[in-house]
């Protein structure tokens, strides 16, 4: 059990005998109680809001509830100080040996160490990427792909069932005007001049290979054809090209689903999911003929009032009903991705995730709505919403690319600087702000690029641990000595900062899990970075806290052990985003 986790139970204890002794009303709530980190070493190593939040539903002055549990917390061993500051807040400060055994705790876990049991096994389906399979993948569907994949990762650590999924939305419109454009360039394959692409159809030369690979198949067979009999062929083999372009697109960043849900699967498949779905939300007195009112800022001359078939999404938190069909009879976009939730939820599925473009958070409360209705209340939809990436080069916008005719690829990016700096920077920034992405930043091996810092942290211990064979080769260095090392000499401030640091690990995994931010991932590796080298350099000045003394092994196993646990700590932390952690750098 970490040090946290001891005086959290610690102080639980204590509210429990409060309760009981009848300080506290026994049927209080605790679930606020927190206990977090100082932001200032003088008022000790950790701080406890317990009195404050319960002082109101007890009906007593904060520091009388704080007076008394200090009174209880104080009796601990491991605690050496506890005291109430300001109007009821309690700090404590523990023995040296409470963070020391953190050494223990870590590398007796191995990489398992922070591994959570919050899930508890439960199943979770994160869909993330769903781009359409029109062509390659941009720089904005990068950072959905990594955040997705990265909150996948950090749940499974967390002790959640993940599925791991993708949305084809392969049954629209944009899907036609593909099969349209990749017809153009069969065209050209035959030798045709076909000049400037229209407007309207996709201009990139990606689809060069596609309409290629349909001379080779068809000839000029389909030149014969009316579109109502090409289109359907055509549309087929450029979807399966450019979902092949997309899957090695995510293998480039090593993104991986476990599932890749066709749209035109609900409709044409064995049954039609969506007529399904609209039926049972009919039979729940859910679905109505209406007409909705005329949006906000819509031009009043171009607004036609007509009955429709509406969903009451207003009974489920969403600001207006939606409508279900189109008026030409068919269904609309939203009635679709209802139909593809409730797939989700007949597949057991009762805790969902979707991550979603900048473009895309309109739909956060109909889809919302739609689970809630579908569910009946039993199941729950988070939705993460990336916002725009702005890629740079020194500081100035990059131009388009050529090969996607719009934007510049994900590709394109991952092969000039690498699959690391690409995961471990979209991760640098919270998902719902917009991140600058600096093409030339990312590749510098300085203390102002994170992903090297953090890297280099790890690559940095590895180094001393080669050091120290060659100074100490008389020494046993193995794995099991430095396990077994006596750490009670890890006494200098700097030494107990790293541990107390290694020691918030576990709970910072529930945290972030708790919450689905992956992004407090790499802010703490960076932190936890920024400790190491800083007592690293401090070595420099002071020869008695450098990592290797050979007049003195035990103190060496001891700080080994330290800086092997830091190395651990980082190789798992970047393991969940999905970063390489190497043991030395070129």
């Amino acid at each position: 059990m970490t040090a946290l986790a001891h005086i959290e139970a610690c102080i639980f204890a204590a509210l429990d005998t409060l309760k009981a002794n009848g300080t506290l009303p026994s049927d209080i709530d605790t679930r606020n109680v927190d206990l977090e980190p100082t932001r200032d070493a003088a008022h000790g190593d950790l701080a406890c809001n317990a009195a404050m939040v319960l002082a109101k539903a007890a009906r007593r002055k904060p520091r009388e509830i704080a007076d008394a549990l200090v009174g209880l917390i104080a009796a601990d061993p491991m605690v050496v100080k506890a005291e109430v500051a300001g109007p009821g807040f309690i700090n404590l400060t523990l023995a040296p040996s409470a963070w020391q055994a953190t050494v223990g705790e870590v590398l007796g876990a191995g990489l398992g160490y922070g591994r959570a049991d919050l899930g508890a096994g439960g199943k979770v389906n994160v869909e993330y990427v769903s781009a359409n399979p029109t062509g390659p993948m941009h720089v904005g569907h990068c950072r959905g792909a990594v955040f997705g994949d990265a909150l996948a990762n950090l749940l499974a650590f967390a002790g959640h069932d993940v599925t791991r999924e993708y949305y084809i939305n392969d049954a629209g419109g944009q899907v036609d005007v593909l099969a349209r454009s990749a017809f153009l360039r069969y065209r050209e394959a035959l030798g045709e001049a076909i000049g400037d692409i229209p407007e309207g159809l996709y201009p990139g030369d990606y689809l060069k290979p596609v309409g290629q690979a349909l001379a080779d198949a068809f000839g000029n067979s389909l030149l014969g054809e009316d579109e109502a009999q090409w289109l359907p062929k055509v549309r087929g083999i450029a979807i399966d090209a450019m979902m092949a372009m997309i899957r090695d697109d995510l293998a480039a960043l090593n993104v991986r689903h476990d599932v890749f849900f066709s749209e035109r699967a609900l409709t044409q498949g064995a049954k039609d999911e969506v007529a399904e779905t609209v039926g049972e939300l009919r039979a729940k007195g859910l679905v109505f003929e209406g007409v909705l009112e005329k949006p906000k800022g819509h031009d009043a001359d171009d607004w036609e009032e007509r009955e429709q078939t509406l969903f009451r999404a207003t009974a489920f938190g969403d600001d207006v009903d939606r409508a279900l069909l189109k008026s030409d009879g068919t269904y609309t976009y939203f009635a679709a991705d209802m139909a593809y939730h409730h797939n989700k939820l007949a597949r057991g599925f009762r805790h969902l995730i979707n991550v979603f473009g900048a473009d895309h958070s309109g739909y956060i409360k109909r889809m919302q709505a739609a689970v809630a209705a579908l569910s009946g209340g039993e199941a729950d939809l988070d939705i993460k919403v990336c916002q725009l990436v702005r890629l740079l080069r020194a500081g100035e916008p990059v131009k388009m690319s050529k090969r996607a005719g719009t934007f510049v690829t994900l590709r394109e990016v991952v092969d000039e600087v690498g699959r690391d700096p690409v995961r471990f920077m979209m991760l640098y920034r919270k998902n719902d702000a917009t991140l600058d992405f600096d093409l030339a930043k990312v590749v510098e091996q300085s203390k102002d690029n994170p992903v090297f810092y953090v890297q280099y942290a790890h690559a940095r211990v590895h180094s001393v641990m080669r050091a120290a064979r060659d100074a100490m080769p008389h020494v046993d260095l193995s794995s099991a000595a430095i396990r077994t090392a006596d750490v009670s000499c890890l006494t200098d401030a700097g030494e107990l900062e790293l541990l107390k640091r290694l020691a918030l690990f576990p709970r910072l995994i529930s945290g972030a899990a708790r919450v689905h931010e992956p992004h407090r991932i790499a802010f703490y590796l960076h932190d936890l970075a920024q400790l190491f080298h800083g007592h690293w350099t401090r070595g420099n000045d002071s020869p008695h806290l450098r990592f290797i003394r050979p007049d003195e092994p035990s103190v060496t196993l001891a700080r080994l052990a330290m800086a092997q646990s830091c190395a651990q700590v980082i190789a798992s932390g970047l393991a969940i985003l999905g970063v390489g952690a190497p043991e030395e750098m070129r």
